[in-house]
């Protein structure tokens, strides 16, 4: 609409851009304003529209005041969208199965496509099952087809199928690093209406570590699949103007000091600091010391110090960059140009913006560390790890009192390890992973790692027999510049050998433990350790059997396989003895920081970054072999436990049908405070004797071939039946249970909710869900409401949600209500055993409406005034249309 008169142009390459002037609306106001509201005012400038975003939206924002609580919601549009395989393939699933559904009400299947940009990298289904040799990247990947091969074809035909969908097929990288290094074009043009505009580069993506782009000054952060779908087919994702944290870096990084010693404690002071659900940025006089590897690793850690981004600004060596990576000189022209022009582009002695809260660090203080051994803010100096792990091991031993767990002295096993009869104790690294996407993106570590590696061969190390060595990196071009530099050979010599490219170790994808370590761990009951250069080392999330897990640097991640155990201080202690008999420290192998630049400068090249990107979509023979059709519509293969098509759409007419009241309708679950997405949605391992792998069995899959969760998630029939039955929900309709459980009414037996609800579905009852307060905090967000919708539940009536779950409950036509302030169900009496009856919506939403909760016994009926937590008039159309899919979908049907 241009209410502000904003509508400019630029010229760049020979090329004329309109875009929407920041400056033409803040004037001198823009100065004060952090460089992420900068770009989201450009974004309401130019999504201006009368409905979805206002005038007083833009008023809002240049009004922000930065010590105020974020109150104000807005519509927010990324310019694309980017998904990795895992949670990317849902999205095409109902993109395919939208296509289905407009063809069954007379439109056109060709009509279904994103809207905007968006591209899919298969990163997260390799596994380390092969390592320390030569073949085991071919053997790991062999087997990555062999498990995925249903999904990767219909992968490939969506890439046939779809305008604006691109797939990056398996081995080409980790989703973040491509699109860090290719992806990523920081000034974003298009065409509308004939004319080409300008605007930032900005990104949704299905992976937390989205934001990793940010230290290219690309502003993005990680969402759930339903944000993710809703941004493709062109809806906007409703988001709260943020408070913003400014961080000021100065000085720089001491000799021996990464950037992931860098990251450790950027990460340990923001999140001490707090800064959930708000924007970090960085500024300071110490980015003119920060290469932008550097920045990119400090971004990604943003899921870790529980920012939704931390993002650098554009300037010099976002541009250097660039032209590093292989961008094209208009690609790299147009940025510059559109940065200036907006005054996004920051130049040193810049003066520092408003910002709510500021934290300062100079770099020079930095030393190296660790992180764990249960989370990533939780940093360990290198010089007390030792005394840190021990101190862990002590108290374990005393939490366990000697009852079958870890001992009160050290335990120790003989056993005979790839030859060699060695004692496998408590604090056995047992793996040890150049891993994830943190620190593969950054050349400086990498070689560092080389670097170690090569003086340890040179010397006559060796790696310990009991650790499982990989490296994974997060793109080829990793490879490329190791092998340029000599250093891959090293890597190779003691271990590090290539085991596929993708979140491998980070993820759980680590593989089995060798046979004989996994033996001598059970019978010594040992508390054993992980070394990882990856983001996380949550509980059981790197392996099972591994129960301290520690976030390092590459190349302490090669010091700690060479020394073998937490109990050996490899700050002052000998990692091991030369060919001669002398101890040899981490002192002697340690390269120095200009030995690192240098090699960095002579090896890594722009080349390399086009050769690798270079034909990226066409992928490796066995990706090129597999047979996809080319068909508008997808062929449904009933017998598939990978990809099944959804029932969201079935019985849909062209037009919304009024919203049915919620009449005589049954709890599913009654839940207390705190329950999570993580809570709700299915993940992990499938167990046997539960629904799904009852549904699985019955499908002719055996356990063994049962997969994850993960894997599955383009089938309905596997999520619903594991929502709700994560082993530690508590549902308090069963009480003494865990796990997905709850009681039928009215006579109160105890079933799996999967079950209960299809005995409810036969009976043609509705389902309510009763919670306490912050209910859908955590990441797993899209099937925490998928998963309730399939199961029948209408409505969630809860004391508090968390922002984005009770705006997916709305996405896919659940009601989220909300009790009157200081209630609750306890307060109100409510035991869910209650039939409960809401009254229907009208022509407008109403602020509250009355529910009636009947008691089976015949006693008093409560009533009450619930909130309705339907906020936006555009969730309001998303709810009468039954979800957000719906009303995208009847969109495109009537053009």
């Amino acid at each position: 609409m241009n209410s502000f008169n904003t509508k400019q142009s630029l010229s760049s390459g020979g090329r004329d851009f309109s875009y929407h002037s920041v400056a033409a609306v803040a004037g001198e106001a823009a100065v004060r304003l952090p460089f992420s509201l900068k770009i989201l005012l450009e974004n309401l400038l130019r999504n201006e529209d009368g409905v979805s975003v206002t005038a007083d939206d833009v008023r809002a924002l240049l009004a922000w005041d930065p010590a105020a609580a974020p109150s104000r919601e807005i519509a927010y549009r990324p310019a694309r969208v980017l998904m990795q395989d895992f949670t990317g393939v849902p999205a095409v699933v109902d993109l395919a199965a939208m296509r289905d559904a407009i063809v069954e009400l007379g439109g056109d299947p060709a009509g279904i496509n994103p809207l905007q940009p968006a591209d899919l990298v298969v990163d997260h289904s390799v596994q380390v099952d092969n390592f320390a040799s030569g073949s085991a990247i071919s053997l790991n990947s062999a087997l990555e087809y062999e498990r995925n091969r249903e999904r990767y074809q219909f992968l490939k035909w969506g890439q046939n199928a779809f305008r604006n969908f691109k797939v990056v097929p398996p081995e080409t990288g980790i989703v973040h690093q491509v699109n860090l290094e290719f992806l990523a074009r920081v000034a974003f043009s298009y065409e509308r209406n004939g004319e080409a505009w300008v605007c930032p580069d900005t990104v949704v993506g299905t992976d937390s570590h989205t934001t990793m782009v940010n230290g290219l000054g690309v502003l993005g952060w990680g969402v759930g699949g339903i944000e993710a779908e809703a941004g493709m087919l062109g809806q906007p994702i409703s988001m709260l103007i943020p408070q913003v944290v400014g961080f000021e870096l100065t000085g720089k990084l001491s000799e021996g000091a990464t950037a992931t010693d860098l990251v450790l404690t950027v990460v340990e002071m923001l999140r001490a600091h707090g800064v959930v659900g708000k924007f970090v940025e960085f500024f300071g006089d110490g980015l003119d010391e920060l290469p932008l590897a550097d920045r990119a690793t400090i971004a990604n850690m943003a899921p870790e110090y529980g920012a939704t981004c931390g993002l650098f600004p554009i300037d010099g060596e976002t541009l250097a960059y660039l032209t590093l990576t292989g961008r094209s000189d208009e690609q790299l022209q147009l940025a510059e140009a559109y940065a200036r022009a907006q005054g996004f582009f920051r130049e040193p002695g810049d003066p520092a913006a408003a910002y709510s809260e500021t934290l300062q660090l100079d770099m020079g203080r930095v030393e190296p560390s660790i992180a764990g051994p249960k989370r990533p803010q939780d940093r360990i100096a290198l010089s007390d790890a030792t005394t840190a792990f021990r101190s862990m091991l002590r108290e374990t031993a005393a939490q366990d009192g000697g009852t079958g767990g870890v001992a009160a002295a050290p335990a120790a096993v003989r056993t005979r390890i790839r030859g060699a009869d060695v004692e496998l104790s408590d604090g056995a690294v047992v793996i040890a992973a150049i891993t994830s996407c943190t620190n593969t993106s950054n050349p400086a570590v990498m070689i560092g790692a080389g670097l170690v590696a090569k003086r340890a061969v040179e010397r006559g190390l060796q790696v310990k027999p009991w650790v499982k060595t990989s490296l994974a990196p997060g793109s080829r071009v990793v490879t490329e510049y190791l092998a340029r530099s000599g250093l891959s050979s090293y890597l190779d010599l003691i271990g590090f050998n290539l085991v596929g490219y993708g979140c491998t170790t980070c993820i759980g994808n680590s593989g089995p433990l060798p046979a004989e370590v996994a033996d001598a761990v059970r019978e010594g009951d040992l508390l054993v350790a992980s070394v990882l250069s990856g983001n996380r080392n949550f509980e059981g999330r790197v392996h099972s059997e591994v129960r301290a897990n520690y976030l390092a640097s590459p190349p302490l991640v090669v010091a700690y396989a060479l020394a073998g155990s937490m109990h050996v201080d490899i700050s002052r202690e000998p990692l091991g003895d030369d060919l001669e008999g002398r101890p040899v420290y981490l002192r002697d192998l340690w390269p120095s920081p200009r030995e690192i630049s240098e090699t960095v400068a002579r090896v890594v090249s722009s080349d390399m970054f086009r050769a690798t990107y270079e034909g990226v979509y066409r992928g490796s023979p066995r990706w090129r072999e597999l047979e996809a059709p080319s068909s508008a519509r997808f062929a449904w293969d009933g017998g598939s436990t990978y990809v099944r098509r959804p029932p969201y759409f079935e019985g849909m007419g062209p037009e919304p049908e009024p919203v049915a009241p919620i009449e005589g309708a049954r709890v599913l679950a009654l839940v207390g405070d705190s329950v999570t997405t993580d809570h709700i949605s299915p993940a992990g391992a499938i167990s046997a004797d539960s629904p799904t792998g009852a549904y699985l069995q019955a499908k002719g899959v055996a356990p063994k071939h049962f997969n994850s969760y993960g894997s599955r998630r383009g089938n309905h029939e596997v999520m619903m039946r594991g929502t709700f039955a994560n082993v530690r929900f508590r549902n308090l309709l069963a009480p003494g249970t865990e796990g997905g459980w709850t009681a039928l009414m009215p006579r109160g037996e105890v079933l799996s909710i999967f079950d209960a609800a299809m005995r409810y579905r036969q009976e043609g009852t509705p389902l309510v869900v009763l919670a306490g307060r912050e209910y859908g905090t955590g990441s797993s967000r899209d099937w925490a409401a998928k998963g309730p919708a399939l199961l029948g539940v209408r409505a969630v009536i809860a004391a508090t949600y968390e922002r984005i779950h009770r705006s997916n409950l709305v996405g896919m036509g659940i009601l989220p209500l909300q009790f009157p302030d200081g209630e609750d169900s306890a307060s109100l009496g409510l035991t869910g055993h209650e039939r409960f009856n809401v009254a229907p919506l009208g022509a407008e939403c109403p602020e509250t409406i009355q529910v009636e909760a009947v008691p089976e016994n015949g006693g008093p009926t409560v009533t009450f005034a619930a909130r309705v937590r339907i906020d936006t008039p555009k969730e309001l159309e998303y709810y009468r249309n039954g979800g957000i899919l719906h009303y995208a979908l009847r969109q495109m049907l009537h053009g």
